[in-house]
């Protein structure tokens, strides 16, 4: 009998940027109601989030790995940093990032590439990119899946164009809600996060998915706004108290102001079934 491939979601976001949930409930959906067996926490500008998810994960002994990632905003176009241990600085070239991610040990794969949107990538910066002389710059695989209706029309031609450029494919959800997770995936072989590592490395990787409905995200957004009005007032709330706390980030530790992961405070509170926040 031929072993299931595993299963990895690589593009989710936490509420420590526009996602609407915080790492524990993201970890715990994961656990409970889906079959992945490796996920990135991929905020905007930031890896906070996912540096305590992926310590939480390991503490409770979680089925799923935890891929500590970044959706970096580069002046050409959005790009995910996979297996990276420091924040990329944004604004800068997608040449450039790329780079400082390789530097890093990771893997820069461009999210929701082609759509003609200032957010993602085109395929005259790509290409380009694909055949410059210095491997440090070139993207390590393409999202060839995202679920977003607006990168539903395009979807085809991103992975013609992975194929015409041997570019591995993977899918994601872009997940700012748990009940999104998963809906995008990829599959490889194996079942862990070193050996999905090397599956996009070996170009031996697939993509999946479920496109959104034309309607169906309009819950996301509306939870959204009420996410950034309670950031905006926890926040100014905290400058008033001068207490030292801020908004929530989703993690234990995110409400200090700078916000920090306290590690033995979680832990202290999963002894005793709580809540680690």
């Amino acid at each position: 009998m031929t072993e299931r491939l595993g299963r990895a979601d690589l593009h989710i976001h936490s509420l420590a940027s526009d996602g609407t949930a915080g790492i524990v409930e993201i970890l715990d959906h994961v656990e409970r109601e889906t079959d992945l067996d490796v996920i990135a926490i991929t905020d905007h500008e930031r890896v906070d989030a996912a540096l305590a998810a992926r310590v939480l994960a390991r503490e409770r002994g979680l089925r799923a790995e935890v891929v500590v990632g970044e959706e970096v905003s580069t002046v050409g176009g959005h790009l995910l940093a996979l297996f990276i241990t420091e924040r990329v600085r944004p604004l800068r070239s997608l040449r450039t990032s790329i780079a400082e991610i390789h530097e890093q040990g990771g893997l820069a794969i461009p999210a929701h590439p082609l759509v003609p949107y200032p957010l993602c990538a085109q395929g005259w910066v790509l290409r380009r990119l694909i055949n410059d002389p210095d491997p440090r710059v070139r993207p390590d695989a393409i999202e060839a899946f995202n679920p977003t209706t607006l990168g539903r029309p395009w979807h085809g031609r991103v992975v013609r164009f992975a194929g015409e450029h041997g570019l591995p494919t993977v899918g994601n959800s872009d997940a700012h809600a748990v009940d999104a997770i998963g809906i995008g995936w990829t599959t490889f072989p194996g079942r862990t996060a070193d050996d999905l590592r090397a599956a996009i490395v070996d170009r031996r990787t697939h993509h999946h998915g479920s496109f959104h409905g034309t309607t169906s995200q309009l819950s996301t957004f509306g939870r959204q706004l009420r996410k950034y009005s309670r950031d905006a007032r926890d926040t100014a709330a905290g400058k008033i108290r001068r207490d030292g706390t801020a908004r929530d980030l989703g993690y234990p530790g995110g409400r200090h102001r700078p916000p920090r992961f306290d590690e033995a405070l979680a832990e202290e509170r999963l002894r005793v079934g709580g809540d680690p926040r």
